[in-house]
């Protein structure tokens, strides 16, 4: 397990991804749980299995590809992660974030990132459409901050700001995009966890009373990275689950996939709306 990586080692993975494609995208995409399916969409590919870059961590979990697509969609040229690596299977946060790193030398202007996340929120149903309007970084905060370490000056400076980790103006784009297709939306206030097991009743009280509306196991980190190297952001939740607030029903890994059945067709026509509109 690598803690740090340096701008060589970084440099070294671009490289490896440009020998795949002919390509030079500047929008990013992360798909998470259920949700890969949102780059078959993109047209003429080139595919860049992760088993084949260096360093590049691969995701162990059921619902994860583990493979870059990279093209065109909507008159943009995209590089998109089927699949990412989470912290709890055993990662560091350098290595959950290289991805994003690699991104930044490739030139990606944008980030898309999207999740599959428990419903905290009362209103919130399977199937629901979240956009991030803010995040507690509830990993970050205990020690684990993806940039500890030696600081890359040539990404961003030691001390990131983090008041508006999600752009306000392509959050209004895609809200957009999202009312002319009749797309209910929510704008909510996301929390990574470690995980891997799903939270205790009591978590999720505690979660509720400050302030959270959805819950994961990713994005803030790959999130952290972005705005470190400047990269503005579009973060988008599924609602997978109703968060299990009395204790009376039971989450599982299955259920969670099944709703990115329903939910890839929705974040499929605000996506490519999104990126039409750019």
């Amino acid at each position: 397990m690598k803690e740090f990586f340096t701008l060589a080692e970084i440099d070294e993975v671009t490289q490896a991804v440009r020998s795949f494609t002919k390509y030079q995208p500047k929008i990013g995409l992360i798909l998470g749980s259920g949700l890969g399916d949102l780059a078959n969409s993109i047209n003429q590919p080139d595919f860049v299995p992760y088993k084949e870059l260096p360093y590049w961590p691969t995701s162990t979990v059921h619902g994860h590809a583990g493979q870059l697509v990279i093209g065109e969609l909507e008159g943009q040229f995209v590089i998109a992660m089927q699949g990412r690596a989470h912290y709890y299977e055993g990662y560091s946060m350098a290595e959950v974030t290289l991805p994003v790193r690699v991104m930044q030398r490739l030139g990606v202007e944008v980030l898309i990132v999207t999740n599959a996340a428990g419903g905290i929120n009362p209103e919130f149903v399977p199937g629901d459409v979240m956009f991030l309007s803010d995040h507690i970084a509830m990993i970050a905060m205990t020690g684990n901050n993806p940039l500890r370490g030696p600081n890359l000056d040539e990404f961003g400076p030691r001390f990131p700001d983090m008041s508006q980790s999600y752009d306000r103006k392509l959050l209004e784009i895609a809200k957009t995009v999202a009312k002319e297709n009749n797309i209910k939306t929510f704008d909510g206030v996301y929390v990574s966890l470690s995980g891997p097991s799903f939270e205790s009743p009591a978590d999720l009280r505690f979660l509720l009373a400050v302030g959270a509306d959805a819950v994961g196991m990713s994005t803030v980190p790959e999130v952290i990275i972005a705005r470190h190297g400047g990269v503005r952001v579009l973060g988008i939740s599924g609602i997978s689950n109703k968060a299990n607030l009395d204790g009376t029903t039971i989450t599982t890994h299955e259920e969670v996939l099944e709703a990115g059945q329903v939910l890839v067709p929705k974040l499929t026509t605000i996506i490519r709306g999104f990126l039409a509109s750019l």
